[in-house]
């Protein structure tokens, strides 16, 4: 069995057992999840879960305050932070927060520059799904932008898991494969391990099915299937630019040509870049 295989079979043994290390989800993430998702909760009640986490609290307020969100007066307080933001896009300030921790912790070791990457290229998938979102659909924009973030979240645990396994370190090219083989399904199990929506849980498990069509409506998949491409236009080698965007069911539903959906990212840099540098903090 050579080291690709070995690999492999280490991780489908780690899925089948349950012994695959997966990254949790702290505490206040999923706190402010279950009250943002309650109709009758206070923007009062939230402020004052979000205000017991320092690094968080701050985060919110530099959100409030960035240019893509402020108003005319600054934001000082967390309960106005809360009620300019809105909830769903709270929730999602605290998912990105977390994010970045999980792959910002490794902070030496060989697998520190492919964490870090997988860090940028989902902000950049988010904030392109952000603006596919509010432009070409009647998807909440905020969750498009959170599920560009966790569409690769199944990448983490085989990064950590292939510290383990010398030759796969050595060749990358290995390590690529067995990432693009694997990931979604692994992410799939992350994202039910932390009781996120069937729609979001949907975009890690399908995000690289380029031909899914379930309905004529798009949903947030198609957004971040669409975001994903663009997201790697400029690299010739990697395996997105040989695909044939022409008759992708996902491009059809944003009612977007290939070329119309280029030429409106385009129009859009300014907007995505903002984005981006919010989520990136």
């Amino acid at each position: 069995m050579n080291a690709e295989d070995k690999f492999i079979a280490a991780l489908m043994e780690d899925v089948s057992t349950g012994q695959l290390e997966l990254p949790t989800l702290p505490e206040v993430a999923i706190k402010v999840r279950k009250l943002v998702d309650d109709p009758m909760v206070s923007a009062d009640k939230i402020a004052k879960l979000v205000g017991t986490d320092a690094a968080l609290s701050a985060r919110l307020l530099q959100v409030a305050n960035s240019v893509f969100f402020r108003g005319l007066n600054s934001v000082d307080n967390v309960r106005t932070a809360v009620v300019r933001l809105g909830g769903v896009c709270v929730r999602n300030v605290v998912a990105s927060l977390v994010m970045r921790q999980l792959y910002q912790a490794e902070k030496m070791g060989p697998i520190k520059q492919d964490m870090l990457n997988l860090w940028v290229h989902g902000a950049r998938v988010a904030a392109i799904s952000h603006v596919l979102a509010r432009r070409f659909t009647r998807l909440n924009p905020d969750e498009a932008m959170l599920a560009g973030l966790i569409h690769d979240i199944g990448i983490l645990p085989i990064l950590k898991r292939a510290t383990k396994f010398p030759e796969v370190m050595e060749n990358k090219s290995i390590l690529y494969r067995v990432i693009d083989r694997m990931h979604q399904e692994i992410g799939q199990l992350i994202l039910e391990e932390w009781h996120f929506p069937p729609q979001l849980v949907q975009v890690a498990a399908e995000h690289e099915d380029y031909h899914r069509n379930p309905g004529p409506e798009p949903d947030y998949t198609d957004v971040v299937l669409v975001a994903n491409l663009h997201s790697y236009m400029g690299q010739p080698k990697h395996k997105a630019n040989s695909i044939d965007w022409n008759g992708i069911p996902a491009f059809e539903k944003l009612e977007l040509t290939p070329e119309q959906s280029v030429r409106a990212m385009a129009e859009a840099q300014a907007d995505i870049a903002e984005i981006q540098k919010v989520i990136s903090g």
